[in-house]
């Protein structure tokens, strides 16, 4: 465990620029720095009581402020407290089960990496994300092929409904497609994580094609857990997705858009539109699910519609490394970000009838 931190005197005024990982976002009325899961469910409960509004501030990676800010309390979760413990084995795989308990504050990489070092599979894929632990079950936070709804055993959340706390297990975090309970709702404020880990040298099996190739294997290897962790973080680089003070390009909030989950006869239509703007024979990407879905590639429905990368005229631009993130590569307002995204989204649909949803969460602003 980590040691304890109290919880801040209020803050006024605090700029939340300075919070996020796109550099945008105007002051909070209030900011309270809460350092431990006690103090985190008493700033809301008292911001509650006060009858301000409240917003919950992790790592500020998937985050769209308004340029005015936020009118009321913002709580800057940044308890570090982690704890592991042994569950007995797998009878499946012959593994044993570690779980480890984290609050909401601990940052997520770290906490991957410390993973790895203790030779526990289950989130190596998740590697160089930015962010804390407290949004991942969320988002259901991933990448590669692997998110955290796989390996989460518990939520502890604070219920400011009922004013108690309560413990969650995975079922009940309705977790799909980078969306849960949690999220679009803030009656949940998450305090801590479980999640359940395989004691192994070797990751889980890929279940991602580009992970594979980098690799040098086949979906549905294992390799070991630093050859998977090295990997994805050099493929991570490559996007502009590893958080990088000298890359402009890394001054995002990652991933703005999901990928598109359409049914079969959606996707049948997207296919005729690229044959018709694309060209006879044109191949579209898309990775059928269990349910008869299929999910296309945002970052390919970008490009294919004219916004290739580095794309834009004003201070904010698409990556010059992926087409999937915008950013604020210096003098952008939450305005501007706004702009591009809606030109995107709105091209997009044109070419191709397929309405782009963002993944960060929007504050003060709609896209």
């Amino acid at each position: 465990m980590s040691a304890v931190h109290e919880a801040t005197a209020p803050e006024e005024r605090a700029l939340l620029a300075d919070y996020t990982t796109l550099g945008l976002g105007g002051p909070a009325k209030t900011m309270v720095v809460a350092g431990g899961t006690d103090d985190l469910v008493a700033a809301v409960a008292a911001a509650d009581a006060a009858g301000e509004p409240v917003l919950v501030l992790g790592g500020g990676s998937n985050l769209v402020v308004a340029d005015d800010g936020f009118p009321g309390t913002v709580v800057h979760a940044d308890a570090r407290g982690m704890w592991f413990e042994e569950a007995g084995t797998d009878a499946r795989e012959g593994e044993d089960v570690v779980l480890l308990r984290a609050e909401a504050g601990v940052e997520w990489d770290p906490l991957v990496e410390r993973t790895v070092a203790e030779g526990l599979s289950g989130i190596e894929f998740l590697s160089g994300i930015p962010g804390r632990v407290g949004s991942t079950p969320i988002q259901n936070v991933g990448a590669y092929g692997q998110d955290v709804s796989q390996t989460v055993r518990e939520v502890l959340v604070y219920d400011r409904t009922t004013g108690e706390r309560r413990v969650m297990g995975n079922a009940d975090c309705g977790f799909t497609y980078r969306d849960s309970v949690f999220k679009g709702d803030d009656r949940y404020v998450v305090c801590e994580v479980v999640f359940a880990l395989r004691r192994s040298p070797l990751s889980r099996p890929i279940r991602y094609a580009e992970v594979a190739r980098a690799l040098g294997t086949e979906a549905g290897a294992r390799v070991p857990l630093e050859q998977a962790r090295e990997t994805v973080l050099g493929l991570r680089r490559g996007k502009g997705m590893v958080l990088d003070p000298a890359d402009p390009d890394t001054r995002s909030a990652g991933s703005f858009f999901t990928n598109p989950v359409l049914s079969a006869a959606e996707f049948d239509a997207v296919r005729e539109r690229a044959a018709a703007l694309l060209g006879p024979g044109t191949e579209v990407p898309g990775h059928p699910d269990a349910d008869g879905r299929v999910k296309l590639s945002a970052a390919w429905l970008i490009d294919r519609a004219g916004f290739t990368k580095g794309y834009g005229d004003g201070p904010a631009r698409i990556s010059g490394k992926h087409t999937l993130a915008l950013t604020n590569p210096g003098g952008a307002s939450t305005r501007d970000l706004l702009e591009l995204a809606r030109e995107v989204r709105a091209g997009v649909e044109r070419a191709f009838g397929v309405r782009l949803v963002n993944e960060p969460v929007m504050v003060g602003v709609s896209l």
